[in-house]
């Protein structure tokens, strides 16, 4: 990975996750009981999100009773309940590891890989041995012969990089799905692989929403290109949601409500902030089909605009 000393993230979002990042920090540890009750929602909309973007057809309640209450769902697959399961071990499994490993390795990313498609595949937990093609897109993932060096090399880029942690998680991402060491299940350990990283480094879990699946393949396939900004800028707004989601568990002034009712106490309508929003000027997480934001963000947004 090149070292740079342009940053290709937008200097107000990047602000925005330093600033949360900082306030967080300031603040810990944690309160343990709300810590606990947050990862567990983050937890279920991982793992809900991360199999939906692959086709898992298990709806987000359907995604919980499976974790929570061990239910089958009827006119679902066994394979999708299996990926359920295996995606939820794999999240808790980078977790545990947070603290105990200094780097990625090998050992650690075909375990992950192990984890995800236990059950599912035959060559679980093991580089590929032959070429594959992804159904409609451009580039072939490179000879099978290359896969290992290839790793090699991510590896060592990832640890002794010297660019910004975010930029990094972005690039891990995206060379990781680029050189597809697996004959399947790389988009699943991509995004755990991205989380481990980011954990290990202070931040919260990310999670890449199914709604987003359009952006996400374009923005992969730009980086693709030669053209990272576009990811890493995608990357950077699902690391400032999961620090709103983390600061919003302390109620009062980041306490998340609708733009609803936000507007209510605005010169805006709900439309306009919302508008605002889905344009990254609004600091706000889109939960479902709603957007929500704190009196703090909003007042902040007011401050700024209005001068």
């Amino acid at each position: 990975m090149p070292n740079t000393d342009t940053c290709v993230i937008h200097e107000k979002l990047l602000s925005r996750i330093i600033e949360k990042k900082t306030k967080l920090d300031s603040i810990r540890p944690l309160p343990g009981d709300s810590l606990k009750k947050l990862h567990e929602e983050m937890r279920l909309f991982h793992t809900y999100h991360s199999n939906a973007i692959e086709g898992n057809t298990l709806t987000l309640s359907e995604t919980k009773l499976v974790l929570e209450e061990g239910i089958t769902i009827g006119g679902k697959s066994l394979r999708e309940h299996i990926e359920t399961t295996n995606n939820a071990k794999a999240f808790d499994y980078i977790e545990s590891i947070v603290g105990k490993k200094k780097t990625i390795d090998h050992i650690t990313i075909q375990k992950i890989h192990k984890i995800v498609t236990a059950g599912i595949l035959e060559e679980t937990g093991r580089y590929r041995t032959k070429n594959v093609r992804i159904t409609g897109a451009k580039k072939t993932p490179p000879d099978w012969s290359k896969v290992v060096n290839l790793m090699d090399e991510l590896i060592e880029n990832i640890e002794k990089n010297e660019n910004d942690p975010i930029e990094t998680s972005a690039f891990l991402h995206h060379r990781f799905v680029e050189i597809h060491p697996f004959i399947d299940g790389n988009g699943r350990v991509a995004r755990l692989l991205t989380n481990l990283y980011l954990i290990g480094l202070g931040y919260f879990p990310i999670v890449i929403k199914t709604e987003d699946r359009t952006k996400y393949y374009r923005y992969l396939k730009a980086a693709d290109a030669g053209n990272p900004g576009s990811f890493a800028n995608f990357i950077a707004k699902a690391i400032d949601e999961s620090f709103t989601m983390l600061l919003s568990i302390f109620g009062e002034e980041e306490e998340l409500i609708p733009l609803k009712e936000l507007s209510h106490e605005t010169p805006y309508s709900q439309e306009y902030l919302s508008l605002r929003a889905r344009q990254g000027a609004l600091d706000a997480v889109k939960m479902g089909k709603k957007w929500f934001s704190s009196k703090r963000a909003v007042k902040e947004y007011i401050g700024e605009y209005r001068r």
